[in-house]
């Protein structure tokens, strides 16, 4: 099987990335002190948790010594890599309170943009090592399909996340969010290949539609995706085509 690659033309990918964390660094800045300590729809982190995993993320991205340490460590625990590797991400961070957390996501995140950008073709069109979990299946990945794709999902999907546990308001625009939900469709119609006709309202929305025999659907664009994502959204698994996608 061949590992699966970005979509999205490298220039705006990039760009995508840069806007993402500059709109997660605005969202951070909003909080206060309680929405610090908010639940959040991933079980396991609240607010400051999921803030934290996103910062460990960013540190990632931003410098391969520091990408290459969090991955031997994370071996170590054993279990689930990405779980083990979140989990570090979160703990190495247990005790740094929200100003902190905030302070380096502002000075970090323009460099891990840059350290993305960086990323040679050669290495972007490498296999990565072992398969990752998807929809109940192991698939390959490239490393341009995360450093172009995934490491900015990851980022808008937490935001979300984190602008729907604290009501605070979340900045959708066609240009940013409506590219990224693009790529969502595009990605879910493969995966499952059957005929649609989809309506996503909102900001991010559109129209797509494939042949002419599949059911009409009409979601938000926001919460299809969070569907995607196996969050709660309230979207039958039935109308999502039985697919999940990466984020």
């Amino acid at each position: 099987m061949n590992p699966r690659n970005s979509a999205l033309p490298r220039p705006l990918a990039m760009e995508l990335a840069r806007t993402e964390y500059d709109r997660c660094l605005d969202l951070f800045r909003s909080l206060t002190e309680s929405d610090w300590a908010t639940p959040t729809d991933c079980p396991a982190w609240d607010v400051r948790q999921m803030g934290c995993h996103m910062l460990g993320m960013v540190e990632m991205a931003a410098s391969v010594r520091e990408n290459v340490r969090q991955q031997r460590k994370a071996s170590r625990a054993g279990g689930d890599p990405l779980d083990a590797l979140t989990a570090l991400q979160v703990a190495e961070r247990e005790d740094w309170l929200p100003q902190r957390l905030v302070e380096v996501f502002a000075v970090r995140a323009p460099k891990a943009a840059i350290g993305r950008r960086r990323a040679p073709a050669l290495i972007r069109k490498r296999a990565m090592p072992g398969h990752q979990d998807v929809n109940g299946a192991r698939e390959p990945w490239s490393f341009g399909y995360l450093v172009d794709v995934i490491l900015t999902r990851d980022p808008w999907m937490h935001r979300i996340d984190i602008a729907h546990a604290t009501g605070r308001p979340l900045r959708v625009t066609e240009d940013h969010d409506g590219v990224i939900v693009a790529d969502v469709v595009a990605e879910w119609a493969g995966r499952h290949g059957k005929d649609f006709d989809l309506t996503l309202t909102g900001p991010a929305g559109g129209k797509w539609q494939v042949g002419s025999d599949g059911p009409a659907l009409t979601f938000d664009a926001i919460e299809f995706c969070r569907a995607l994502a196996l969050r709660p959204a309230g979207i039958p698994s039935e109308d999502l085509m039985g697919t999940a996608i990466a984020f």
